[in-house]
């Protein structure tokens, strides 16, 4: 798999907490809790090496152990972390999940300030790792400069773009850039916030129409996840519904990432 692919966004250490009996607000409940690394563009990327592709992480953490760590082991699964900027004085960003009892996600909170420092400078000054790329994703977590410099790149270099809006709350960032991606994956809160709707609960038939939407809106391949409800689909020539295939929900964390790149894999992997 020759082909590079260059991932600017979030690495976090993912810390999921999943009751043993359910939730109960205002006190301690029993759960597991489990720690290990995260952030959307981290987890595409580490996907991607772990399927063999030729992939390269623009990110910033902290100069501290976890931040040195996550680099460490997401280098370990195949992706080159050279441009993964170690910030002195800077605490690694972080993400918390609190899950119900079948997996599903309750709440979360994350923090990524550390971001701030894939600055749009940052981008210009490596603007070769965009040139020589055969691919560009970005996700949510990163300001708006940085995306509209991520952005200007691709077009400059003739690159196809990909993003993943990480969040609902970060999802309308990238709405002034949704003519220039190649490919977005959200779910289903993430679309209706790019297609500035309300979201009112899981609805495959819905997140169809959120779907064509984008696809109306200029983006050029669009999927919708719909968690345990498998995911929508759609191109400028065709729409479709695949649905869930599984015996068991265990952590619905990272899953999204997973599908984003699967199909950046399909798309610009094997020529799909």
């Amino acid at each position: 798999m020759a082909e590079q692919i260059l991932i600017v966004g979030a690495t976090l250490l993912d810390s999921r907490g999943k009751p043993a009996a359910g939730l109960a607000p205002g006190t301690s409940n029993p759960a597991q809790i489990r720690v290990t690394r995260g952030g959307t563009a981290r987890n595409v990327a580490e996907n991607l090496g772990r399927l063999g592709a030729n992939v390269r992480l623009i990110s910033a953490v902290g100069d501290d152990l976890i931040g040195r760590r996550l680099a460490s082991q997401t280098a370990e699964c195949g992706v080159n972390t050279e441009l993964v900027q170690i910030v002195e004085g800077e605490n690694t960003g972080a993400y918390i999940a609190v899950l119900e009892e079948n997996g599903a996600l309750s709440v979360a909170l994350d923090d990524v300030r550390v971001l701030r420092h894939i600055t749009p400078g940052y981008l210009d000054r490596n603007r070769s790792f965009f040139k020589k790329a055969d691919m560009v994703m970005m996700d949510g977590s990163l300001t708006p400069d940085s995306m509209a410099t991520v952005v200007r790149l691709c077009a400059k270099y003739g690159k196809p773009l990909c993003a993943d809006p990480s969040s609902a709350r970060l999802a309308y960032k990238l709405r002034p850039f949704l003519d220039q991606l190649h490919l977005v994956v959200p779910n289903e809160g993430e679309a209706a916030e790019l297609c500035e709707v309300d979201f009112d609960g899981h609805d495959p038939e819905a997140s169809l129409d959120l779907a064509r939407c984008l696809v109306g809106k200029g983006v050029s391949n669009v999927v919708v996840t719909l968690s345990n409800f498998g995911l929508d689909y759609a191109t400028t020539s065709e729409t479709g519904y695949i649905p869930a295939n599984y015996t068991e929900m265990v952590d619905s964390t990272g899953t999204g990432d997973a599908v984003t790149a699967v199909f950046i894999g399909a798309l610009f992997i094997h020529g799909l």
